[in-house]
Protein backbone atom coordinates (compact mmCIF):
# COMPACT_ATOMS: atom_id res chain seq x y z
CA UNK A 1 0.00 0.00 0.00
CA UNK A 2 1.07 3.71 -0.71
CA UNK A 3 2.73 5.18 1.67
CA UNK A 4 0.11 8.59 2.73
CA UNK A 5 3.41 10.55 4.35
CA UNK A 6 5.17 10.11 0.94
CA UNK A 7 2.41 11.56 -1.32
CA UNK A 8 2.63 15.76 -1.79
CA UNK A 9 -0.55 17.33 -1.27
CA UNK A 10 -1.20 20.17 -3.22
CA UNK A 11 -3.89 22.85 -3.76
CA UNK A 12 -6.60 23.32 -6.39
CA UNK A 13 -8.22 26.81 -6.24
CA UNK A 14 -11.13 28.13 -8.57
CA UNK A 15 -11.10 31.77 -7.10
CA UNK A 16 -14.53 31.46 -5.91
CA UNK A 17 -16.95 34.98 -5.70
CA UNK A 18 -18.83 34.60 -2.54
CA UNK A 19 -22.22 35.97 -2.67
CA UNK A 20 -21.93 39.50 -1.43
CA UNK A 21 -18.03 40.02 -2.78
CA UNK A 22 -16.61 40.79 -5.73
CA UNK A 23 -13.19 39.29 -7.94
CA UNK A 24 -11.16 41.48 -6.33
CA UNK A 25 -12.04 39.56 -3.24
CA UNK A 26 -12.00 36.56 -4.40
CA UNK A 27 -8.39 37.45 -6.34
CA UNK A 28 -6.89 38.52 -2.80
CA UNK A 29 -8.37 35.34 -0.91
CA UNK A 30 -6.63 33.56 -3.60
CA UNK A 31 -3.43 34.12 -3.51
CA UNK A 32 -3.96 34.48 1.00
CA UNK A 33 -4.71 30.69 0.21
CA UNK A 34 -1.22 30.34 -2.07
CA UNK A 35 0.95 32.10 0.60
CA UNK A 36 -1.13 30.07 3.84
CA UNK A 37 -0.31 27.00 1.71
CA UNK A 38 3.47 27.29 1.25
CA UNK A 39 3.51 28.42 4.73
CA UNK A 40 2.07 24.52 5.11
CA UNK A 41 3.89 22.77 2.32
CA UNK A 42 1.56 22.02 0.10
CA UNK A 43 3.88 21.16 -3.06
CA UNK A 44 1.74 23.20 -5.67
CA UNK A 45 -1.03 25.70 -6.43
CA UNK A 46 -3.29 25.34 -9.47
CA UNK A 47 -5.46 27.64 -10.67
CA UNK A 48 -8.32 26.81 -13.21
CA UNK A 49 -9.94 28.33 -16.44
CA UNK A 50 -13.48 28.43 -16.64
CA UNK A 51 -15.47 31.66 -18.94
CA UNK A 52 -19.00 33.38 -17.90
CA UNK A 53 -19.39 31.54 -14.38
CA UNK A 54 -20.36 34.17 -12.25
CA UNK A 55 -19.23 32.25 -9.21
CA UNK A 56 -15.34 31.84 -10.33
CA UNK A 57 -12.78 34.46 -10.87
CA UNK A 58 -9.91 33.07 -12.86
CA UNK A 59 -11.02 33.00 -16.42
CA UNK A 60 -7.76 34.70 -17.22
CA UNK A 61 -5.75 31.66 -15.66
CA UNK A 62 -2.36 33.18 -16.71
CA UNK A 63 -2.98 36.25 -15.46
CA UNK A 64 -4.05 34.42 -11.77
CA UNK A 65 -0.87 32.46 -11.75
CA UNK A 66 1.08 36.21 -12.11
CA UNK A 67 -0.58 37.26 -9.23
CA UNK A 68 0.21 34.38 -7.12
CA UNK A 69 3.82 34.13 -7.98
CA UNK A 70 4.55 37.43 -7.34
CA UNK A 71 2.80 36.90 -3.99
CA UNK A 72 4.92 33.74 -3.25
CA UNK A 73 8.23 32.44 -2.67
CA UNK A 74 8.66 28.70 -3.38
CA UNK A 75 5.25 27.07 -4.22
CA UNK A 76 4.96 25.53 -7.90
CA UNK A 77 2.18 27.28 -9.56
CA UNK A 78 0.17 26.90 -12.91
CA UNK A 79 -2.77 25.66 -13.99
CA UNK A 80 -5.27 23.29 -13.31
CA UNK A 81 -5.78 23.53 -16.12
CA UNK A 82 -5.71 25.99 -19.66
CA UNK A 83 -8.28 24.12 -21.84
CA UNK A 84 -5.99 24.38 -24.76
CA UNK A 85 -9.17 24.14 -27.66
CA UNK A 86 -10.05 27.41 -25.87
CA UNK A 87 -6.21 29.52 -27.76
CA UNK A 88 -4.27 29.46 -30.26
CA UNK A 89 -1.19 27.19 -28.84
CA UNK A 90 1.65 29.98 -29.96
CA UNK A 91 -0.36 32.18 -27.67
CA UNK A 92 -0.23 29.75 -24.68
CA UNK A 93 3.46 29.33 -25.43
CA UNK A 94 4.27 33.04 -25.05
CA UNK A 95 2.01 33.25 -22.13
CA UNK A 96 3.78 30.67 -19.99
CA UNK A 97 7.26 31.26 -21.48
CA UNK A 98 6.46 34.46 -19.94
CA UNK A 99 5.65 33.27 -15.97
CA UNK A 100 8.73 31.13 -16.40
CA UNK A 101 10.78 33.90 -17.14
CA UNK A 102 9.55 35.75 -13.80
CA UNK A 103 8.99 32.67 -11.94
CA UNK A 104 11.36 30.12 -13.29
CA UNK A 105 11.35 26.69 -11.90
CA UNK A 106 7.92 27.10 -10.39
CA UNK A 107 5.55 26.92 -13.30
CA UNK A 108 3.17 23.85 -14.39
CA UNK A 109 1.27 23.91 -17.38
CA UNK A 110 -1.79 22.13 -16.80
CA UNK A 111 -3.75 21.41 -20.02
CA UNK A 112 -7.09 20.05 -20.19
CA UNK A 113 -9.43 19.13 -23.56
CA UNK A 114 -12.38 20.32 -22.54
CA UNK A 115 -13.60 23.89 -23.47
CA UNK A 116 -14.58 24.80 -19.69
CA UNK A 117 -17.44 27.17 -20.92
CA UNK A 118 -21.09 26.23 -23.05
CA UNK A 119 -21.30 26.53 -26.74
CA UNK A 120 -22.00 30.53 -26.80
CA UNK A 121 -18.91 31.36 -24.84
CA UNK A 122 -17.03 29.32 -27.31
CA UNK A 123 -17.94 31.51 -30.04
CA UNK A 124 -17.16 34.67 -27.87
CA UNK A 125 -13.97 33.39 -27.08
CA UNK A 126 -13.80 32.93 -31.14
CA UNK A 127 -12.94 29.38 -31.19
CA UNK A 128 -14.77 26.51 -33.31
CA UNK A 129 -17.28 24.46 -31.39
CA UNK A 130 -15.39 21.37 -32.61
CA UNK A 131 -11.69 22.82 -31.45
CA UNK A 132 -11.32 20.09 -29.06
CA UNK A 133 -11.31 17.76 -31.30
CA UNK A 134 -8.56 18.76 -32.85
CA UNK A 135 -6.37 18.43 -29.12
CA UNK A 136 -3.48 16.18 -29.79
CA UNK A 137 -2.79 18.59 -32.91
CA UNK A 138 -2.87 21.62 -30.95
CA UNK A 139 -0.54 20.15 -28.06
CA UNK A 140 1.84 19.40 -30.48
CA UNK A 141 2.24 22.41 -31.69
CA UNK A 142 2.17 24.09 -28.40
CA UNK A 143 5.12 21.96 -27.43
CA UNK A 144 6.80 22.44 -31.00
CA UNK A 145 6.36 26.57 -29.59
CA UNK A 146 8.21 25.35 -26.49
CA UNK A 147 11.07 23.87 -28.04
CA UNK A 148 14.16 25.72 -28.64
CA UNK A 149 13.55 27.27 -32.33
CA UNK A 150 15.34 26.08 -35.66
CA UNK A 151 17.63 27.77 -37.96
CA UNK A 152 15.03 29.59 -39.89
CA UNK A 153 11.83 29.27 -37.96
CA UNK A 154 9.83 32.19 -38.95
CA UNK A 155 7.07 31.80 -35.79
CA UNK A 156 8.84 31.77 -32.54
CA UNK A 157 7.38 31.81 -29.45
CA UNK A 158 9.05 34.90 -27.42
CA UNK A 159 9.26 34.26 -24.43
CA UNK A 160 8.70 30.25 -24.57
CA UNK A 161 10.68 28.62 -27.55
CA UNK A 162 13.47 26.53 -25.37
CA UNK A 163 11.97 26.42 -22.21
CA UNK A 164 13.20 23.74 -20.83
CA UNK A 165 11.80 24.57 -16.92
CA UNK A 166 7.69 23.93 -17.51
CA UNK A 167 6.34 21.41 -16.28
CA UNK A 168 3.57 19.77 -18.64
CA UNK A 169 0.66 17.38 -17.56
CA UNK A 170 -2.66 16.37 -19.12
CA UNK A 171 -5.80 16.71 -17.31
CA UNK A 172 -8.78 14.40 -17.92
CA UNK A 173 -12.10 13.57 -16.39
CA UNK A 174 -12.74 11.03 -18.96
CA UNK A 175 -10.20 8.18 -20.79
CA UNK A 176 -8.97 10.64 -23.44
CA UNK A 177 -6.12 12.34 -21.98
CA UNK A 178 -5.32 9.50 -19.92
CA UNK A 179 -4.99 7.87 -23.24
CA UNK A 180 -2.82 10.47 -24.54
CA UNK A 181 -0.67 10.79 -21.39
CA UNK A 182 -0.13 7.35 -21.40
CA UNK A 183 1.65 7.63 -25.14
CA UNK A 184 3.44 10.39 -24.53
CA UNK A 185 4.77 9.35 -21.21
CA UNK A 186 3.47 12.34 -19.30
CA UNK A 187 2.13 12.90 -15.80
CA UNK A 188 -1.79 12.46 -15.52
CA UNK A 189 -3.90 14.30 -13.38
CA UNK A 190 -7.88 12.77 -13.30
CA UNK A 191 -10.71 15.25 -11.68
CA UNK A 192 -12.02 12.98 -9.20
CA UNK A 193 -13.55 16.06 -7.68
CA UNK A 194 -16.53 16.39 -10.31
CA UNK A 195 -15.92 12.67 -12.22
CA UNK A 196 -15.97 10.27 -9.21
CA UNK A 197 -17.23 6.98 -11.38
CA UNK A 198 -14.97 7.79 -14.33
CA UNK A 199 -11.46 7.75 -11.51
CA UNK A 200 -10.51 4.34 -11.52
CA UNK A 201 -10.44 3.27 -15.35
CA UNK A 202 -9.24 6.31 -16.37
CA UNK A 203 -6.45 5.82 -14.21
CA UNK A 204 -6.07 1.92 -15.08
CA UNK A 205 -6.11 3.14 -19.13
CA UNK A 206 -2.83 5.69 -18.19
CA UNK A 207 -1.07 3.25 -16.28
CA UNK A 208 -1.69 0.11 -18.48
CA UNK A 209 -0.64 1.99 -21.36
CA UNK A 210 1.88 4.24 -20.20
CA UNK A 211 5.47 4.90 -22.52
CA UNK A 212 8.37 5.72 -20.55
CA UNK A 213 9.99 9.34 -22.11
CA UNK A 214 12.19 11.44 -21.76
CA UNK A 215 9.62 13.10 -18.97
CA UNK A 216 8.95 10.24 -16.98
CA UNK A 217 10.36 6.61 -16.75
CA UNK A 218 7.14 5.63 -15.26
CA UNK A 219 3.72 6.96 -14.96
CA UNK A 220 2.65 9.60 -12.26
CA UNK A 221 -1.39 10.07 -11.65
CA UNK A 222 -2.51 12.90 -9.21
CA UNK A 223 -5.86 12.54 -8.17
CA UNK A 224 -8.11 16.08 -7.57
CA UNK A 225 -10.41 15.45 -5.01
CA UNK A 226 -12.88 17.62 -2.89
CA UNK A 227 -11.83 17.94 1.44
CA UNK A 228 -14.07 19.97 3.28
CA UNK A 229 -11.98 19.55 7.08
CA UNK A 230 -13.24 21.22 10.26
CA UNK A 231 -13.16 21.02 13.76
CA UNK A 232 -16.04 18.54 13.50
CA UNK A 233 -18.18 16.66 11.70
CA UNK A 234 -21.33 18.57 11.67
CA UNK A 235 -19.21 22.10 11.01
CA UNK A 236 -17.68 20.63 7.13
CA UNK A 237 -20.83 18.98 6.68
CA UNK A 238 -22.02 22.79 6.80
CA UNK A 239 -19.74 23.99 4.66
CA UNK A 240 -19.66 21.92 2.01
CA UNK A 241 -23.48 22.87 1.18
CA UNK A 242 -22.23 26.10 -0.53
CA UNK A 243 -20.66 23.66 -3.41
CA UNK A 244 -23.49 21.46 -3.37
CA UNK A 245 -25.37 24.99 -3.68
CA UNK A 246 -23.57 25.71 -6.62
CA UNK A 247 -23.91 22.44 -8.61
CA UNK A 248 -27.07 22.30 -7.68
CA UNK A 249 -27.62 26.25 -9.44
CA UNK A 250 -25.64 24.95 -12.36
CA UNK A 251 -28.45 21.88 -12.68
CA UNK A 252 -30.88 24.22 -12.50
CA UNK A 253 -29.07 26.45 -15.26
CA UNK A 254 -28.50 29.42 -12.82
CA UNK A 255 -25.44 29.53 -12.03
CA UNK A 256 -24.41 32.14 -9.92
CA UNK A 257 -22.00 33.53 -6.82
CA UNK A 258 -21.34 30.79 -3.88
CA UNK A 259 -24.07 30.65 -1.92
CA UNK A 260 -23.54 30.48 1.99
CA UNK A 261 -24.08 27.50 3.89
CA UNK A 262 -27.31 26.02 4.64
CA UNK A 263 -28.55 23.73 7.96
CA UNK A 264 -30.50 21.13 5.36
CA UNK A 265 -29.89 20.43 1.69
CA UNK A 266 -33.55 18.47 1.39
CA UNK A 267 -35.61 21.51 2.03
CA UNK A 268 -33.76 22.91 -1.62
CA UNK A 269 -33.54 20.33 -3.47
CA UNK A 270 -35.19 17.46 -4.94
CA UNK A 271 -34.83 13.54 -4.71
CA UNK A 272 -33.56 13.25 -8.32
CA UNK A 273 -31.04 16.40 -7.75
CA UNK A 274 -29.83 14.96 -4.89
CA UNK A 275 -28.65 12.20 -6.84
CA UNK A 276 -27.31 14.05 -9.60
CA UNK A 277 -25.25 16.49 -7.64
CA UNK A 278 -24.14 12.81 -5.89
CA UNK A 279 -23.02 11.60 -8.91
CA UNK A 280 -20.60 14.24 -9.17
CA UNK A 281 -19.36 15.32 -5.79
CA UNK A 282 -20.24 11.97 -4.26
CA UNK A 283 -16.66 10.91 -3.87
CA UNK A 284 -16.00 14.36 -1.38
CA UNK A 285 -14.16 13.64 1.57
CA UNK A 286 -16.34 15.94 4.34
CA UNK A 287 -15.20 15.66 8.20
CA UNK A 288 -13.62 16.47 11.20
CA UNK A 289 -9.66 14.89 11.62
CA UNK A 290 -11.09 11.48 11.46
CA UNK A 291 -13.24 11.07 9.09
CA UNK A 292 -10.76 13.54 7.06
CA UNK A 293 -7.99 11.02 7.93
CA UNK A 294 -10.34 7.83 7.02
CA UNK A 295 -11.73 9.14 3.44
CA UNK A 296 -8.31 10.46 2.39
CA UNK A 297 -6.39 6.74 3.17
CA UNK A 298 -9.56 4.99 1.38
CA UNK A 299 -9.22 7.23 -1.81
CA UNK A 300 -5.56 6.77 -1.73
CA UNK A 301 -5.60 2.98 -1.21
CA UNK A 302 -8.60 2.68 -4.22
CA UNK A 303 -6.35 5.03 -6.86
CA UNK A 304 -3.14 4.44 -5.49
CA UNK A 305 -2.55 8.13 -6.39
CA UNK A 306 1.16 9.39 -6.69
CA UNK A 307 -0.32 13.13 -5.38
CA UNK A 308 -3.21 14.53 -4.48
CA UNK A 309 -4.64 17.43 -5.11
CA UNK A 310 -7.25 19.07 -3.06
CA UNK A 311 -10.33 21.59 -3.84
CA UNK A 312 -11.82 23.66 -0.87
CA UNK A 313 -15.13 25.49 -2.48
CA UNK A 314 -16.32 27.04 0.59
CA UNK A 315 -18.04 30.11 1.62
CA UNK A 316 -16.04 31.74 3.78
CA UNK A 317 -12.87 31.93 3.30
CA UNK A 318 -11.30 31.84 7.19
CA UNK A 319 -12.71 28.35 6.44
CA UNK A 320 -11.57 27.51 3.52
CA UNK A 321 -7.82 27.94 4.71
CA UNK A 322 -8.54 26.27 8.10
CA UNK A 323 -9.84 23.55 5.98
CA UNK A 324 -6.13 23.10 3.89
CA UNK A 325 -4.83 23.84 8.03
CA UNK A 326 -6.25 20.80 9.51
CA UNK A 327 -5.25 18.41 6.16
CA UNK A 328 -2.03 19.84 6.28
CA UNK A 329 -1.91 18.95 10.03
CA UNK A 330 -3.26 15.37 9.64
CA UNK A 331 -0.96 14.21 6.98
CA UNK A 332 2.06 16.21 8.31
CA UNK A 333 2.08 17.62 4.73
CA UNK A 334 4.94 20.42 5.83
CA UNK A 335 7.38 17.33 6.51
CA UNK A 336 10.25 16.65 4.08
CA UNK A 337 8.64 15.30 0.73
CA UNK A 338 11.11 12.78 -1.97
CA UNK A 339 11.64 13.95 -4.89
CA UNK A 340 9.58 11.81 -6.79
CA UNK A 341 9.26 12.75 -10.61
CA UNK A 342 11.90 11.84 -13.10
CA UNK A 343 13.17 13.69 -16.07
CA UNK A 344 12.04 17.45 -16.15
CA UNK A 345 9.48 16.58 -13.89
CA UNK A 346 9.99 18.12 -10.37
Amino acid sequence: MTDIKKIPFSVLDLSPIAEGSTAADALRNSLDLAQNAERLGYKRFWVAEHHSMPGIASAATSVVIGHIGAGTDSIRIGSGGIMLSNHAPLVIAEQFGTLDALFPGRIDLGLGRAPGSDGLTMRALRRRIDAADDFPEQFEELRYFLKAPIAGQKVQAVPGGGTSDIDIWLLGSSDFSARLAARLGLPFSFAAHFSPQSTLPALALYRDNFRPSDVLSEPYAMVAINIFAADSDAEAEKMATSQHRSFLNLIRGTPGKIPPPVDDMDVIWSPDEKLMVGSRLGGSVVGGPQKVLDGVRSMIASTQADELIINTMAFDHVQRVRSYEIIAEIFEIGAEQPQVLAGAQR
